[in-house]
């Protein structure tokens, strides 16, 4: 698929052979380090992480042990990746697709969602959650990190949680009690990041 077809406008490969991305940390995100020390991982052993880009989550699955999925449109950052991967001795599943048109072969126990749903257009994110749904084992987990933005555009996307409770409903997804945990972006003007773990049914 073309990086600058109707699915999508941006060239994300272009994007990362000229390292104008301002949405990569390059360090591993707070709420990761905070799901990883609270066990949250520790019962998942098959995850994905779509639009991985050079994201470092996905080197740090694998070195929990983890088989873990990296799928992402740009061969650049997944060449980026399969450098991190080996530097280590470490490996993952590398996959340049269109995911929303994947399935794997037998249902997985996670997904950690961190710059994907942000940035794809708002008008496929009900191809979104049927994708994660169908990817996802009964009771495997969401790891979502969702946008708050109050700018019209993107990407990113802004996910409110007013428009998250009606994208994944309660009749497919559990929602945890309590408030998310929010988690500002530093070279996002600090936006946050609601942190939620959505349990599919």
């Amino acid at each position: 698929m073309s990086e600058t077809s109707e699915r999508t406008p941006m060239d994300w490969d272009q994007r990362f052979k000229d390292n104008t991305t301002p949405w990569e940390r390059g360090v591993l995100h707070p709420a990761f380090l905070d799901w990883r020390e609270s066990g949250a991982f520790d019962d998942r052993e098959r995850i994905i992480v779509p639009g991985c880009g050079r994201s470092p989550e996905l080197k740090a699955f694998a070195a929990l042990g983890k088989q873990v999925i990296g799928a992402d449109l740009s061969g650049t950052a997944l060449a980026a990746q399969k450098a991190m991967l080996d530097g280590d001795g470490l490996q993952a599943e590398l996959i340049e697709a269109d995911i929303l048109l994947w399935r794997p072969d037998t249902p997985l126990d996670g997904i950690y969602e961190q710059t994907f749903l942000c940035a794809i257009s708002p008008r496929l994110r009900q191809e979104y959650e049927q994708a994660v749904h169908a990817w996802l084992k009964p009771g495997g987990k969401l790891f979502a990190l969702f946008m708050q933005k109050n700018e019209p555009g993107g990407p990113p996307y802004g996910c409110p949680l007013e428009a998250m409770r009606e994208l994944f409903p309660d009749d497919r997804w559990e929602w945890p009690d309590g408030d998310p945990v929010p988690y500002p972006h530093p070279l996002l003007d600090d936006k946050a990041e609601l942190a939620i773990i959505l349990t599919r049914r």
